[in-house]
């Protein structure tokens, strides 16, 4: 039972119970959270068996995991209006944390991506994942939509700025996450047909531009992408591998740890950008299924919680929060079967890593901030 009557002379009135109450108190959505649960819930059982059975892997992924909950609470409790007001400062600073980056960042596996804050490593590329669609969203709150011209060419900076800093590290997948996050706000803003027609073909000539200032493994990737066949013991290997994973699994799998492809190491990656193909070994197309239904139950939630929302600022960027998670699962999906380039973006909530988990359940934080304070404001 959600509610119970209380009964005060001539006046009846309606109050939350039991776990309603506390989900109330900590202005936390219960059906989005449960998603989040199990979807975090099955990635650590798949993860155990991908890392080849390591706890140490699961249980620094669990950390995470709990400090990205930490995170979403703390986050949800947060006042919309001042999220907005911050929005300015901290896109200010994320820009001149990827500066520190490029100058003294620590390099890692071939990158320049981390700052070193001695007792952990930091990405600043992550914050943007944030502070890029925020910013969009605070600057067309107050502004007539669909966006004119001008609107556009100055949130266009607002996007490729950082958006250039992450690429030159380089990180093209991160780079390209922050510009989808920032190109969905304008979109949800009623962005006309011919415009993004015409962005996309501007786009596509700047693609045909940078192709020249791309590092010969990022052209592989693309070039495997098309035929990997050509090079199958080097470029190719990741893809063709992956698919033999997914492909031997059939509809039930082969159980889990049974996976040969993951436990006997031909599968590359497999607890991180590649875990997916692991999902499909050792649970089948059925595996497969149920975590993709989980996915689409927390998009379609999370959906829903952005079209209740008070204004123009978080309407726009819950619904951006939404849809980029979308797109998270679908490129993750999309590579680790050969349907989309390679680009080294984890599955979200399953793959091994740190920032990013930290980072996604904070944007779901502020996803419930939005929605929460439209609830209060309405009662």
């Amino acid at each position: 039972m959600i509610y119970e009557e209380v009964t005060s002379g001539s006046r009846t009135r309606r109050t939350l119970t039991g776990a309603a109450s506390v989900l109330f108190a900590l202005q936390i959505d219960g059906p989005l959270v449960v998603g989040l649960a199990l979807i975090a819930a099955f990635g650590l059982v798949v993860l155990y068996s991908a890392s080849g059975q390591s706890t140490a892997t699961v249980v620094r992924t669990a950390l995470r995991l709990l400090l990205g909950t930490i995170a979403m609470l703390l986050l949800a409790r947060v006042n919309p209006n001042f999220l907005r007001r911050s929005t300015p400062w901290m896109y200010a600073l994320g820009c001149l944390l990827l500066l520190i980056v490029v100058a003294i960042g620590h390099i890692g596996m071939g990158a320049q991506r981390w700052l070193n804050l001695g007792l952990f490593r930091f990405q600043p590329s992550e914050l943007m994942k944030l502070a890029v669609p925020m910013m969009c969203a605070w600057y067309l709150h107050e502004r007539p939509l669909p966006p004119g011209w001008t609107s556009l060419g100055l949130l266009s900076v607002l996007i490729l700025v950082p958006v250039g800093l992450v690429a030159i590290q380089p990180d093209l997948g991160t780079a390209g996450l922050i510009a989808i996050a920032g190109a969905l706000v304008i979109i949800l803003a009623g962005l006309r047909v011919r415009v993004m027609v015409a962005l996309l073909a501007l786009a596509a000539v700047g693609a045909w531009f940078g192709w020249s200032f791309m590092h010969d493994y990022q052209r592989k990737r693309v070039l495997m992408f098309l035929n990997p066949q050509t090079d199958p013991l080097g470029a190719g290997y990741h893809i063709i591998q992956s698919q033999i994973a997914i492909g031997s699994g059939g509809v039930f799998g082969k159980g889990w740890m049974n996976g040969s492809q993951a436990q006997l190491e031909f599968l590359p990656e497999r607890s991180t950008d590649f875990i997916f193909a692991v999902i499909g070994e050792e649970f089948g197309l059925l595996g497969l299924l149920l975590l993709l239904m989980l996915y689409m139950f927390v998009v379609s939630r999370a959906i829903y919680l952005a079209t209740q929302t008070q204004d123009t600022f978080a309407r726009l960027l819950a619904g951006s929060l939404a849809l980029t998670f979308f797109v998270y699962v679908f490129i993750n999906a999309g590579m680790v079967t050969g349907l989309l380039p390679v680009v080294g973006v984890p599955l979200p909530l399953v793959s091994y890593g740190g920032s990013s988990v930290v980072t996604l359940l904070a944007g779901f934080g502020i996803l419930m901030a939005l929605y929460s304070r439209r609830k209060l404001i309405g009662s």
